[in-house]
């Protein structure tokens, strides 16, 4: 497997190429697991990039503890708040990073380049919002009260989404941020008697824990020296507030303002950056991250210049000011960026063999065979061919993986090749089930790469590879343009709609936006708390109109649980009533009647 370890190396960047996706998270394995100075750092050019590499690595190196820290999912200088469970992630990301030490076991932070070159708050801070309740001990339901308001904690009914608390007499319901399930702790008197965990949808306890650990659920706070703190650098950056101001009238009262996050800094003597988070951790990057860091930066110069050229329209239309921060009082510049990677050694990735001469070193992967030509031959041919190719990789010393997307693709191609001869396929659960496998075995194993790859001792071949397809990958339906319209023209601003997502919503017209310089129609829906959602007319297939209108209809929360809950509880009577139909047609298959 490929040796290298850049603790030893001076600052500075160095090629390693061979690494096609799927054989770079075991290169990066293999690095991770030769550090002493801590974890490695590696930046990833997109969140699906992220979330695809942590999971394969997941399956090739399971000892190693990832984190995945992603970056907001809006826009430089919007006007809407990064998702709840996107800040949630972070902060408890920033946590983990936080606590990785020297000589702990390998792991490896993965950011993308949006999240790399944020600023974060500063980790004293964060370690300064954090809340334990444990079992046996003493509650104090005030100070516990006053920190969730402080930290952006919400009050409800029931707690069913990250973030949510309610409070019921001597019951206490919790969802902490990055939690999976929420918790109900009981007291008796100012005692937790004991702290239980149950599922959001169902509200069935699933198991009991002796502590829970609450942290922030955004990352700036409310508190009073918060407060005064961004009054105080509002006013300093901006001047004297003497015209309607509704975010500096809001965060003044204590109140939360939708997308008052893109003014961070204000919150904070001073902000961090990931590179402080993780203090001399070497780090590794995509293939075509400058790409990627080059155009980050020039989007958030752009909206940054729309935002100061709409001010003086705003000022005509005398509505309020959206007045934003300098660039580079949230983001990293250009400069800063090299600074901060020029101090460490970094390895730059790519999935190509290195030229001759040029310094890089080989990991030794090269992409694996697409299938293409035999897919194209006359019938036959194509299993023939992976017959032909597994057996001369076997041949080589090298065990072969066959990878599926999903469970039920690993299932079915394993049977496809099986039926056409390849018959030491074997399902295996992982990568260690897979090696326990005799050596003239083919491993099918589930793995979310799209395309295969060779190694010295190792080639996976998938299912893309070998069809040209995912076999779960279904063709996207289309309604016709003048369905669309018949459906749409029936509607009136005000009737209920059902978003197959989003749930019940109220449709409000036809918009159109100014999406990438042209015209967009979209579909305008409201949501409870006057939320909006446009949808694009050509995804008109994820609405359908409300069955009634003769009852009370309460609209669904925007990105709430309690939609999908409705959907989980009706699946199951689906499946119940699809149960027993065929418990009656089986019945009535076994019965004997009288021959006549």
């Amino acid at each position: 497997m490929f040796d290298l370890s850049l603790d030893t190396r001076e600052p500075g960047a160095i090629g390693v190429g061979g690494v096609p996706e799927g054989h770079d998270a075991r290169v990066l394995a293999a690095i991770a697991g030769n550090q002493t100075s801590g974890p490695l750092l590696h930046i990833a050019v997109d969140d699906s990039r992220a979330a695809r590499l942590a999971e394969i690595l997941g399956f090739f190196a399971q000892d190693l503890t990832t984190v995945i820290l992603p970056a907001w999912d809006c826009l430089p200088y919007d006007r809407v708040s990064p998702n709840q469970e996107i800040v949630s992630r972070r902060i408890a990301s920033l946590e983990q990073m936080a606590s990785l030490a020297a000589g702990s076991k390998p792991s490896i932070v993965i950011a993308t380049i949006n999240a790399a070159l944020q600023r974060l708050p500063a980790k004293d801070g964060l370690a300064t919002s954090q809340f334990s309740i444990v079992g046996g001990e003493r509650l104090d339901l005030d100070a516990l009260q006053g920190f969730l308001a402080k930290n952006g904690y919400s009050r409800t009914q029931t707690a069913r989404e990250g973030g949510e608390y309610a409070i019921r007499g001597d019951i206490v319901d919790l969802f902490p941020p990055g939690a999976e399930e929420p918790c109900r702790i009981d007291l008796f008197g100012d005692e937790v008697e004991r702290i239980r965990l149950f599922d959001a949808l169902s509200q069935r306890t699933s198991g009991a824990v002796e502590r829970i650990d609450l942290s922030a659920m955004g990352e700036l706070f409310l508190d009073e020296v918060s407060i005064e703190r961004f009054r105080a650098s509002y006013r300093r950056q901006f001047g004297a507030v003497t015209d309607d101001d509704p975010l500096y009238e809001a965060v003044s009262a204590g109140r939360r303002y939708a997308g008052m996050e893109h003014w961070l800094p204000l919150f904070h003597d001073s902000l961090e950056t990931i590179f402080d988070y993780l203090p001399g951790a070497p780090i590794s990057l995509d293939p075509q991250i400058d790409q990627a860091r080059a155009e980050r930066l020039a989007q958030i110069a752009d909206f940054h210049e729309a935002r100061l050229t709409l001010q003086e329209v705003e000022r005509k239309a005398k509505a309020p000011i959206y007045k934003p921060l300098p660039p580079d009082a949230l983001y990293l510049t250009e400069d800063e960026w090299q600074q901060r990677i020029g101090d460490r050694p970094v390895a730059a990735l790519s999935p190509f063999a290195p030229s001759p001469g040029s310094g890089s070193l080989d990991a030794g992967g090269r992409g694996g065979r697409d299938f293409a030509d035999a897919r194209n031959a006359p019938e036959g041919s194509l299993y023939d061919a992976v017959r032909v190719h597994v057996a001369s990789l076997k041949r080589d010393g090298r065990s072969v993986l066959i990878a599926g997307y999903t469970l039920g693709a690993r299932d079915r191609l394993a049977g496809l090749l099986r039926e056409h001869g390849l018959w030491e396929v074997e399902t295996a659960e992982g990568l260690s089930d897979a090696g326990a496998l005799e050596a003239k075995r083919v491993a099918a194993v589930v793995l979310p790469i799209e395309h295969g790859f060779v190694a010295p001792d190792l080639a996976v071949i998938t299912e893309t590879d070998i069809l040209g397809d995912r076999l779960t990958r279904q063709p996207k339906r289309r309604r016709k343009a003048e369905q669309f319209i018949a459906e749409v023209s029936a509607l009136a601003s005000g009737d209920h709609v059902v978003h197959v997502e989003h749930g019940v919503g109220r449709y409000e017209g036809l918009e159109t936006l100014s999406v990438g310089g042209a015209a967009h129609d979209f579909v305008k829906l409201i949501y409870a708390e006057n939320a909006k959602l446009f949808v694009p007319v050509e995804n008109i297939e994820v609405l359908s109109r409300y069955g009634s209108d003769d009852v009370v209809v309460t609209l669904d929360r925007l990105g709430g649980a309690a939609w999908q809950a409705r959907k989980s509880r009706v699946k199951k009577q689906l499946k119940d009533m699809a149960d027993a139909l065929m418990a009656i047609a089986a019945a009535r298959e076994l019965d004997q009647g009288e021959v006549i």
